[in-house]
Order: C-alpha cells, then structure tokens, then sequence
C-alpha cells in the first residue's frame, strides 16, 4: 500500500487524481494541499510515501516544497507532475530531490505505472523531457572535461596525446626536441593537474576524453 499526499492548488485536479486512485486497492490518498506551505505540513503530519506534486501553486513553488520535504523526510518520495516540460523547472526540481518528472498529458494507466516506479525507490522521467536531461548532463561532462584540460598547456596536451599512443618519455623527447628530464618533469606537471596516479591512468583519460580534440582547439 502507498500511502500519498497530492498537492495541486486545483480542487478539481485533487478529485481527479484521487477518484483514479481510488480504484487501485494498492494506493491510499492520505491527505491534500492546496499551496506549498500546507503541502509540507501535511507531509510531516502523514508521513506519506509519495507526494504527487504540482510546481506552479500560491506563493512558494512546488520546487521549494519539494526541497523542504526531501530535507525533512528523505524516504518520502516526491513525482512532479505538471503541466510545463519548462527545461530550468525540470533540473530544478531534481536538484530540490524529486524522483520523478511527469507530464499531465499522460493517460490514467501511465500515471499509475509512474507511481507504482516511485513507490519501488526508483527514479522516472517523463520521456518527452529525457532527452534534454541527457543533453544537460552531456554539456556539463563536456564543460568539466575542458575546463580541466584548460589547466594544462599547449606543450603538456600535445606530451599528453603522446603518452596516450603509448610513448615512452624517451620517444616523447625525441618527437619534440625536449630532454628526457624536461619530459619527465612535464608528465609530473600533466599528472599533478589531472589529479591522476601514473602515465597508464593518464593515457586511459586521455583517450576516452578525446584529448587530440582538445589539442586541436589551442
């Protein structure tokens, strides 16, 4: 049995909700709220196990719900359900903790299946905003990956793409006309700043961050 909070500030929306849940015998509406404020008092006095919750309410959004009842009681599981696939609302709502992003236009029977994904601890998203999840964590991958890169210089990413093909530090100097010590002393540098342990971890990082791309850019 999940025990479930509902917090929209559209009577109508509640009775809905709750006329569809109440032909699940798995499902038990504990109580309602109308705006942001009764949605965490309700919460702290049910205890629910999931909250389905609207952003757009009177006063504090339901982001800010969301993150107060994720701090207060972390095993209740909070599924946004809205209107708006709004991209800066969706990752805010997932920094605030929510474990599930759905949209309104979904039928009664996908609703369910939502609720049923959240009360097993998993996580769910409305397909219609997965991609720009996955976009937004693609960015910020490749947004971290150079900003680490831009640590090293000109001359340590081009001895990097080196160590990445398997180059000793010997066949390094002579490919760019350095000494073998001043190599060394390079890859100690690369390895400092890469926060890395050997050349082998160097090259692996190398190649999957496709450092010849980064090198080509400076």
């Amino acid at each position: 049995m999940l025990r479930i909070l509902l917090v929209d500030d559209h009577e109508v929306v509640r009775l809905g909700i709750r006329s569809l849940l109440s032909r699940h015998e798995n499902f038990e509406v504990v109580a309602e709220a109308a705006d942001a404020s009764e949605a965490v008092e309700k919460a702290l006095e049910h205890h629910p196990d999931v909250v389905v919750m609207d952003v757009r309410l009177p006063g504090k959004s339901g982001v800010e719900a969301t993150r107060e009842i994720t701090e207060l009681l972390p095993e209740t599981k909070i599924i946004i359900l809205t209107s708006y696939a709004e991209d800066e609302v969706l990752f805010e709502a997932i920094s605030a903790g929510a474990a599930g992003y759905v949209l309104k236009q979904i039928d009664s029977g996908e609703l369910i299946r939502a609720l049923e994904t959240i009360g097993r601890g998993e996580s769910l998203l409305d397909p219609a905003v997965t991609q720009k999840v996955f976009d937004r964590v693609r960015d910020a991958s490749r947004k971290a990956v150079s900003e680490v890169f831009a640590s090293l210089t000109n001359r340590e990413l081009k001895i990097l793409s080196l160590i990445a093909t398997g180059m000793t530090n010997k066949e390094i100097a002579a490919d760019i006309f350095l000494s073998e010590k001043t190599v060394r002393n390079y890859v100690s540098s690369i390895l400092s700043k890469l926060d890395l342990s050997g050349r082998a971890e160097a090259a692996a990082f190398a190649v999957r961050n496709r450092v010849n791309d980064h090198l080509s850019s400076n």
